[in-house]
């Protein structure tokens, strides 16, 4: 009887072993399907899921975006110019990219106003004072946006503004390696695009619009307009004025690098220069009367109970 069990026992074993090594049709096209998709064997389901999910709430949102904005839409053409290139500035320089903005402040605004509504109907308030905290947070929903675009702005000049002495340095080796301006420009944003990514778009883009017929001075302006960065706008100057004088472009850049250097060496001294002042209100409010406190604390005691000894022994 055992013989039998072991021998079938045996038999299921081997053939578990022969099942699981045949090729899997449906795994084979799985994979298939994964590679026409452009898909790796990393993604899986539940990510696949999350990204369809992700780019139709995006789809939805680019759907509606026009009907949401048009409310808040500028009037004046000066003023659609002026919100782009502080799009642009920030990075987001899609042709939706001011609709979406503008959609964003309406949401926030409807989104912020009912807030405001809700706490004011459960704080107990007078209609006055429901109707003014309804204004009140729908005014901040709308001003939240611009809030946001304007701190986005200035991380991203601060990140093109530290990486300018570095892509200079790059950019004087490549020059005196014998490489063109334009070619140097590639190479640089090419070896800082995973390190500063900002700086490595715009070298780019202008490499681009030049090499599409637009002039070298004008493409360089448009990317100071779209850094937002006064050191970058002294750059593209100090290379138009080397081109248009005959001058040597490497010995400019490295001037330019230097100066950028010790700018940032500056930067970095005056943040430093700032800390001891920055430190004095939590030293004040925190550390200092936790201090008094531990050392005060024991001694405010005994003298608590010597009073009360000695009122003692006076009755």
């Amino acid at each position: 009887m055992e013989i039998y069990i072991l021998g079938g026992l045996t038999v299921v074993a081997v053939t578990m072993i022969v099942y699981s090594l045949m090729p899997n049709k449906q795994e084979e096209s799985e994979v298939v399907r994964r590679r026409t998709a452009g898909l790796s064997k990393e993604d899986d389901v539940k990510t696949l899921q999350a990204k369809a999910r992700d780019r139709a709430k995006q789809n939805m949102f680019e759907k509606a975006a026009p009907l949401l904005s048009r409310t808040v839409m500028p009037m004046k053409a000066e003023e659609q110019t002026h919100l782009r290139a502080k799009l642009a500035q920030a990075g987001f320089r899609r042709d939706t990219a001011a609709n979406l903005f503008l959609a964003s402040k309406t949401m926030s605004f409807i989104a912020c106003g009912v807030v405001g509504l809700v706490m004011g109907l459960e704080g107990d308030k007078d209609m006055l004072g429901i109707v003014g905290q309804t204004i009140f947070g729908a005014g901040l929903g709308f001003m939240l946006p611009n809030l946001w675009l304007n701190i986005t702005i200035g991380k991203r000049a601060e990140a093109i503004r530290n990486g300018l002495p570095d892509a200079l340095d790059l950019m004087v080796v490549g020059v005196e390696a014998g490489l063109g301006l334009d070619a140097a420009l590639l190479r640089v944003s090419d070896e800082m695009r995973n390190v500063y990514v900002a700086l490595a778009e715009e070298f780019q883009i202008s490499c681009i619009e030049t090499q599409m017929g637009v002039p070298r001075a004008e493409s360089l302006a448009k990317m100071a307009e779209r850094s937002a960065v006064l050191e970058m706008k002294a750059l593209t100057a100090t290379i138009s004025q080397a081109e248009k004088l005959g001058t040597s472009i490497a010995k400019a850049l490295r001037t330019q690098a230097e100066s950028l250097r010790t700018k940032r060496r500056q930067r970095a001294e005056e943040r430093a220069q700032k800390t001891a002042v920055k430190l004095l209100l939590p030293l004040i409010l925190f550390i200092f009367p936790t201090i008094f406190i531990v050392l005060a604390g024991p001694a405010a005691v005994q003298l608590m109970d010597t009073f009360k000894s000695g009122g003692a022994l006076s009755k």
